[in-house]
């Protein structure tokens, strides 16, 4: 049976855990660093021969939980109320030492049976390493407790967003995306030098790379997917591309039905924002049966190319006609090789306004528009 979530007494802002799990009882408790050091009036009894946890695993990893189970000794194992886990971010290992000798770090649970889940997106991230130790524990009367040594230190690391908790992003942008304007082209801004040597070295060809970790800290496509970055945003009063980037001065420019079409599938990979009054949403163009189509199609949300809130292809007369939301700003990743033969490269006439770009941007946690009730 899947055990409740974990209480926690933790009041230090600096906590992993922090307003973990509300509407549950809590334990004000003081509980031992991994070395076995009481903090001063700590009300722990003196350490006896209870199990100590060992052999422990890590299963059932999600963006925001995980299953803990262990071996123990079964000698004075009836005796066991509780289990103390301390949960820590790998790069802070220290953070369990006490700040203040009334300042607990430790996550408290009921002894339940094993395997036990772990869950609260309070204090876990996706995508993000921890370190975990366990304790066994028996409360006296007096409330006093008594405590095993901790366990070994075990390491993990916590999943991306699932399609779950993708489409809950997807249903938030959608909400914000506004009304349909016209498009006819895809554009992709860079300096000279891109160009030239796509020419000299790449047979003319843009060749797909690795997504940086722009966007949402668990989004599934950062730092796995290669696809070749495209704009398709147009001014609202003349129709056509910006004539400003912060990606460099010159620009491919490329009929949209060269890459978005009926052999394409289209998938709503991201929405965020920098701290900043608009937002981005991410899709990814794929050719169907494609390594980046098969890639997608296990880990995103499928959009109907012809009916959706952000970008639509549909026949009209015999002709491709291209829409694309006005509200978000729209960032298009196409996960084949394009030939600069397919279009054309001219310098642009605006400016080159670094302060737009989105290279390894992070996201507002705070923003109530586009994050989800998961770890940030």
């Amino acid at each position: 049976m899947e055990a409740p979530r974990l209480a926690h007494t933790m009041s230090s802002p600096t906590s992993p855990c922090e307003e973990v799990i509300k509407n549950l009882s809590l334990e004000a408790i003081q509980l031992c660093d991994r070395d076995g050091n009481k903090s001063q009036d700590s009300g722990i009894a003196e350490m006896e021969e209870l199990p100590v946890p060992h052999n422990i695993k890590i299963s059932n990893i999600t963006c925001d939980s995980f299953k803990i189970s262990w071996e123990m000794d079964s000698k004075s194992k009836d005796r066991i109320t509780h289990y103390f886990i301390d949960l820590n971010k790998k790069e802070n290992k220290n953070s369990n030492k006490f700040k203040h000798k009334d300042v607990p770090t430790k996550l408290v649970a009921k002894a339940v049976p094993l395997p036990m889940t772990v869950r609260g997106h309070w204090f876990l991230s996706p995508r993000t390493e921890y370190t975990v130790a366990v304790q066994t524990a028996s409360k006296q009367v007096d409330g006093d407790y008594v405590v095993s040594e901790w366990s070994e230190i075990i390491e993990f690391c916590t999943a991306d967003y699932s399609k779950v908790h993708l489409t809950q992003l997807l249903e938030k942008a959608e909400v914000i995306a506004g009304r349909m304007l016209k498009m006819s082209v895809f554009y992709r801004n860079q300096h000279k030098e891109y160009f030239d040597y796509i020419r000299e070295h790449h047979g003319n060809a843009m060749q797909p790379s690795v997504k940086d970790n722009s966007g949402s800290h668990g989004s599934p496509i950062s730092g796995k997917l290669e696809g070749i970055f495209f704009s398709c945003n147009t001014e609202f009063n003349t129709g056509k591309p910006p004539q400003d980037s912060p990606y460099g001065r010159y620009r491919f420019e490329v009929a949209a039905e060269k890459l978005f079409n009926p052999n394409t599938n289209l998938y709503f990979g991201d929405f965020y924002c920098m701290y900043t009054a608009y937002h981005y949403v991410i899709l990814v163009i794929a050719p169907v049966g494609s390594p980046g189509d098969e890639f997608c199609k296990q880990r995103l949300p499928q959009l109907n190319i012809k009916d959706n809130k952000f970008l639509t292809c549909n026949e009209e007369d015999g002709v491709m006609v291209y829409h694309h939301a006005q509200d978000v700003i729209l960032e298009v990743i196409y996960t084949d090789p394009v030939d600069l033969s397919l279009g054309t490269v001219a310098e642009i006439t605006g400016h080159q306004l670094m302060s737009l770009s989105t290279a390894n941007a992070k996201k507002d946690p705070s923003c109530k528009t586009c994050n989800i009730s998961v770890g940030r």
